[in-house]
């Protein structure tokens, strides 16, 4: 009973992200840094989805895992495969149903921008406490830290600044020499995300951990 409540959890933790890159999206003031590389081509690339363009992007951070970790890469890990799709499949769902809010204002962008931040930091909580399987970014970065000893923290930073910086030269390659879909929205979401995750780690383990349990 426990490992089904964890894997409702982890689904629950997918749904609300995928709406959080949805808002982020919608507000077009530049989405989070993890989601920046997805976005630019689906900037240039109309035609498919940013979710679609989110399953490829979470393939290239599963194949990363398994080049950099080998044999010592968990077979269960395989699993982030099947959830890089029900992941794309939410974001887009998210963006049928934001895109029906109508923008009025530079606030009302920059307040998307915040929910998306929120959202996402609740799936970033969820799928912590969840327990079952990295998600693709996540399990990126553990693999790094792991195979050459460094602090995940830092890893974590770099590999964020690095999303930004490859969307950004992709911009320029596919978008006629402009920065497009890195803005102050992808700042805010890379500053405000890490501490929103501490807020509402504090608010939800416990009550959830207890949920687990019983």
């Amino acid at each position: 009973a426990e490992l089904s409540k964890r894997w409702v959890l982890f689904i629950a933790s997918l749904f609300v992200s995928g709406f959080g890159v949805a808002f982020a999206k919608s507000a077009e003031l530049g989405v989070s840094p993890i989601s920046s590389v997805a976005n630019v081509l689906n900037l240039r690339f109309t035609s498919i989805s940013i979710g679609s363009w989110l399953i490829i992007w979470n393939f290239i951070l599963i194949a990363g895992q398994v080049f950099i970790l080998k044999r010592k890469f968990q077979k269960l890990q395989f699993l982030q495969i099947p959830l890089a799709f029900i992941f794309g499949a939410f974001t887009d769902l998210g963006m049928l149903v934001v895109s029906k809010i109508e923008i009025t204002s530079y606030a009302m962008r920059l307040g998307m921008v915040l929910v998306g931040a929120v959202l996402l930091a609740l799936g970033v909580v969820l799928s912590v406490i969840a327990d079952v399987v990295l998600n693709s970014a996540e399990g990126f970065v553990k693999a790094i830290s792991t195979q050459w000893k460094m602090k995940f923290e830092n890893v974590k930073i770099c590999f964020d600044i690095g999303c930004v910086l490859l969307a950004a030269i992709l911009s320029m390659i596919l978008l006629n020499f402009t920065i497009s879909g890195i803005r102050e929205g992808t700042l805010i979401a890379a500053v405000l995300i890490g501490n929103i995750v501490k807020i509402l780690n504090q608010i939800l383990c416990r009550p959830l951990k207890c949920w687990l349990k019983k």
